[in-house]
């Protein structure tokens, strides 16, 4: 048997790094591998979350690390990987998971908001990339999983820093690509999840008006960290986890103008009719309560109804210009 065939076979006992593990999909993540019995290492900023996680894991009868770090910094991160070695002796799988994101005029937003979201999501994810690689060219095998989002394939409406910094992870996985294809048992996956029922959303940093529940088109984080789960047994380099996020990419691609025009107008009115409060979330600061998997969105179930009313006419409103962009391809 392959020696990439015996590590796909079980990830009983591999070790797996997973930033941003204290809440949302990353703590959905550390569930979901410690069930396949492997050790965990837990990253986050906040220890109260890092506390909670350690427990729910041992509680499931794995070994577990917990380590406070900003994955900003790089002298944080390779302190990670140190610590990760002296415990456990390697590193099989490592998860870039830890993001922000800044939603509002891009004008209005503080500057050192944009600069810390580039720090965390781009600066972050390379300081993973970093370590990761390394190791794992000493170790002759690994697996480097990036939870990028759908947002290294589109722009996402109002987080115009945020679109970068996805922009700027999938370029420069890409590239990695190659930088590691002589190795046979070393592998970049990139995982493209569209918006999650996490608590991803009420951490965010908001400005200009900008308020915003999660939306009833999300998907289950806990189905997020199964397709990490599946990249550590069959590795590939880009995974849509559900057919959502690759159709909502697939019509982007075709029609990219009419997509983030019709989705910027509906943040327009929304901003305008909420008038939300400034908040800058979890970007300069440990994201706080509620630190679990799951996120409660502010709105009721009528105005839930509601909402998907309202997406369903903009979806309406955007095929109908797809059928007219194709009828005029076709001419």
């Amino acid at each position: 048997m392959k020696k990439e065939e015996q590590f796909q076979q079980t990830l009983l006992r591999k070790t797996v790094v997973i930033t941003g593990s204290s809440s949302g999909v990353g703590r959905a993540a550390a569930e979901a591998f410690a069930l396949e019995g492997c050790n965990i290492v837990i990253v986050a900023r906040g220890q109260k979350g890092i506390d909670e996680v350690v427990e729910l894991c041992k509680g499931l009868g794995v070994e577990v690390l917990g380590i406070s770090a900003d994955t900003s910094v790089a002298a944080d991160i390779e302190r990670v990987a140190e610590e990760t070695l002296s415990r456990f002796g390697r590193i099989d799988i490592w998860v870039n998971n830890a993001g922000v994101m800044a939603s509002g005029k891009f004008e209005e937003i503080p500057m050192e908001i944009h600069e810390q979201v580039i720090k965390t999501n781009l600066f972050g994810y390379m300081h993973g990339a970093y370590n990761a690689i390394k190791i794992f060219k000493k170790q002759n095998e690994g697996i480097l999983i990036n939870n990028v989002s759908i947002g290294g394939y589109m722009p996402a409406p109002y987080s115009s820093v945020y679109s970068a910094t996805k922009y700027g992870i999938k370029g420069m996985m890409d590239g990695l690509q190659g930088e590691i294809s002589n190795y046979q048992n070393i592998h970049i996956c990139n995982l493209y999840p569209q918006l999650q029922k996490s608590t991803g959303n009420l951490h965010s940093a908001k400005y200009s008006g900008f308020k915003m529940g999660i939306p009833p088109i999300a998907s289950d984080p806990r189905d997020t960290a199964a397709k990490m789960v599946e990249l550590a047994r069959e590795p590939r380099k880009d995974l849509f986890p559900d057919f959502r996020s690759y159709a909502i990419t697939s019509i982007y691609r075709l029609f990219p103008k009419l997509i983030i025009n019709t989705a910027s107008a509906g943040v327009r009115l929304m901003m305008k009719i909420k008038n939300g409060p400034e908040v800058a979330g979890n970007i300069l600061e440990p994201s706080q309560d509620p630190l679990k998997i799951y996120g409660t969105p502010p709105l009721n179930t009528s105005k839930n109804i509601k909402v998907a009313i309202v997406i369903g006419i903009l979806a309406g409103f955007a095929l109908i210009g797809l059928k007219k962009g194709l009828v005029n391809k076709s001419n």
